[in-house]
């Protein structure tokens, strides 16, 4: 399909006035500075991702979620038989009541004995021995807690909870199953923060370093690095690990995707034209173009990357011509043949 410039045509009564057409607004095409960029091959991962394993021997009663479910930061995915867990919680219970009990007696005995003892009615001994009793009952109160802490601890290892919020990869055991301590259950990750892997040349390795700019290309949408980091080694291919950080929860982009990265490596100069400059008919995007005298032509267009609302044009105008601002309102003065 070919695109051709339309020139007015003539009016239906001769020596009658053609309409007059809509006034377009028009900007120069000039080149522009925009990043010079090198661009190479990445892979998309997770900042947040693993697999959470038991920390106590049980058999599996529930497995809550499964592959592909999202799970929200804290939430019980996995629960074990927790029959020996909870009997250990009320042993440690009981103690801790029988170690505040002797402590309250120990307490009250060593205030009795001191006061008897300041009036001269008993000796330095009978002191001494409360004040000992005091301390063991104390010790003892204090060990009764640790206990309880770690009973306690016992009983919830039986409810696994998801670290962070994510979404499931894998489930390692089903109900039935027994586990223990170090036992894999559940893989998952997070979607929320997301960073590419890029194995960077050595020759753009000093370049990258200084500007520290990079941007991550997919699906003609162009995403600015959060954050980059050069790694301080080089791996055995003559190239240096580089890890682009994407924006907290960075849309269509998911985890094992290969994306094209742009690495910042200088400027360059370009032509840039608005977005609302274009239009699209089917599989072609051009732009109108108005001449000095006002006639107005439709220019098939050869695309680049976009930058934010202007897009790089690559071929199919030139630098110096006058481009319309507004598609429709230039689509109409192509209907009626020129604009002023």
């Amino acid at each position: 399909m070919s695109l051709l410039a339309l020139t007015g045509c003539g009016t239906d009564q001769p020596g009658e006035a053609p309409p007059r057409p809509p006034t377009l607004e028009t900007f120069l095409l000039e080149p522009e500075h925009i990043p010079l960029e090198r661009m190479l091959d990445g892979r998309i991962e997770a900042v947040n991702q693993g697999t959470v394993a038991a920390q106590t021997s049980g058999r599996v009663t529930e497995v809550l979620y499964d592959v592909n479910d999202f799970v929200p930061a804290g939430a019980v995915i996995l629960r074990l038989r927790a029959t020996e867990q909870r009997a250990g919680l009320l042993q440690a219970q009981a103690s801790l009541r029988e170690a505040t009990a002797r402590d309250t007696e120990a307490r009250q005995q060593f205030d009795r004995v001191a006061l008897m003892h300041e009036k001269g009615l008993v000796a330095k001994a009978a002191l001494d021995q409360a004040t000992a009793n005091r301390d063991a009952a104390r010790a003892h109160l204090a060990a009764s807690r640790a206990a309880l802490q770690s009973a306690q601890e016992g009983v919830a290892y039986t409810e696994i909870r998801a670290p962070y919020a994510g979404v499931v990869t894998r489930r390692h055991v089903e109900p039935g199953e027994t586990v223990g301590p170090g036992t894999p259950l559940m893989s998952g990750l997070s979607l929320q923060y997301l960073r590419v892997a890029v194995d960077l040349p050595q020759s753009n390795v000093d370049q990258v370093r200084r500007i520290r700019k990079a941007a991550v290309y997919i699906d003609g949408r162009r995403v600015e690095a959060a954050k980059l980091t050069v790694f301080p080694e080089a791996s055995g291919s003559n190239t240096i690990r580089a890890r682009i950080d994407l924006p907290e929860n960075a849309a269509d982009l998911y985890p094992g995707m290969f994306v094209k990265v742009g690495f910042v490596v200088g400027e360059a100069q370009r032509l840039l034209i608005p977005v609302t400059a274009l239009v699209e008919r089917g599989e072609i995007t051009a732009a109108y173009a108005v001449d000095e005298s006002g006639q107005v032509s439709l220019r098939q267009l050869r695309l680049g990357h976009r930058f934010g609302d202007k897009v790089e044009v690559l071929a199919g105008l030139a630098a110096g011509e006058r481009i319309s601002a507004d598609a429709l309102l230039a689509m109409k003065a192509l209907e009626k043949g020129s604009a002023p």
